[in-house]
């Protein structure tokens, strides 16, 4: 069998392009189907996260008639940071990725973003902000996470017209779209599923920056919490990547994104326009209130709110969106 290697959405600026990925020894889990039901779904989520990498395997970058070769890391991650030599077009284009492992070779082909010329960027976290994960509820969690499969998942209403009005802000060609981020604290192991869930939802095509991979079924157990400084790391590297875009932050107040948004726009003042922060408890946290009362105290929009369309009327308010 040959390995698996797994490409995930790239980016570039005018100068610099960032692709990555991982390199896996060969299993089943590169075949796993999102129908299926309750045991066969669930054994497909646990085998996801028995994946077991390689290191130090030779990678190999295709791009712009260029061959440039790297190693992966001890978890099995590549990534390639590259000074473009050549000017590349706007919006999503084409990269390849190969690699060889006991004389096999496998090549996959992967895509990146330049964003179009414009002044609008977003960033949303994942879970719980428009996939329904009930994070606050470890076991709850894991029953859905589990026994729930692509097609039983749920997003929030009102999330869809919210993020595709936002996707087209400001945009007179049909064909040129906002830069979308999803940062969030999945690891990379769900990678797949949440691509799938948001072209089925048809959510905004986005760059997805995840936590580190996991290889244990115990780290399963744990999937989605612990330290969300990765978080930060990623959300501050997209502001100084693209420093021209004007952004707008959107997360939850399951767990940690009230306050680091909050750190993110005491950092960046002028470059954050709006934070938007779902309330997943039957009330207000009086802590993510008082976060978000300081991002306003910056001159920066903010919204906390229940209801999606609650969060459309203040972005229209604000002239985020038409």
């Amino acid at each position: 069998m040959k390995p698996i290697l797994r490409l995930y959405r790239g980016y570039a600026n005018e100068d610099e392009l960032i692709v990555f990925g991982h390199v896996f020894k060969p299993n089943k889990a590169n075949s796993y189907e999102f129908e299926k039901k309750r045991f066969k779904n669930a054994k497909s989520i646990i085998r996801m996260f028995r994946l077991k990498t390689i290191a130090n395997a030779d990678v190999y970058l295709e791009h712009n008639g260029r061959k440039i070769h790297t190693k992966t890391l001890d978890d099995g991650y590549f990534k390639f940071c590259i000074p473009l030599k050549e000017e590349v077009g706007y919006g999503w284009n084409d990269y390849y990725v190969s690699t060889t492992y006991k004389e096999k070779e496998v090549r996959e082909h992967g895509t990146y973003i330049r964003p179009y010329e414009g002044n609008l960027g977003f960033i949303s976290d994942i879970d719980d902000t428009f996939l329904i994960s009930h994070t606050r509820n470890l076991f709850k969690k894991l029953y859905i996470l589990l026994w729930k499969n692509i097609n039983d998942r749920k997003i929030f209403e009102g999330v869809v017209p919210h993020y595709q009005a936002l996707s087209t802000a400001g945009r007179n060609k049909k064909d040129e779209k906002n830069a979308f981020f999803y940062v969030s604290s999945s690891e990379w192991n769900l990678y797949k599923f949440i691509v799938k869930f948001t072209e089925i939802h048809e959510l905004p095509r986005a760059v997805l920056l995840l936590k580190d991979i996991k290889t244990s079924l115990m780290d399963f157990f744990v999937t989605g919490r612990g330290n969300h400084g990765h978080k930060f790391d990623k959300i501050k590297h997209i502001l100084e990547f693209y420093p021209h875009l004007e952004y707008t932050l959107l997360g939850d107040d399951s767990q940690d994104d009230p306050y680091l948004y909050e750190h993110i726009c005491k950092i960046f003042p002028v470059t954050v326009r709006a934070v938007y922060i779902r309330q997943t408890g039957h009330s207000k946290k009086d802590k993510a209130q008082k976060a978000l009362n300081n991002i306003e105290s910056l001159n920066i929009a903010t919204c906390y709110f229940k209801d999606s369309h609650e969060a459309i009327k203040h972005s229209k308010e604000i002239g985020l969106i038409q």
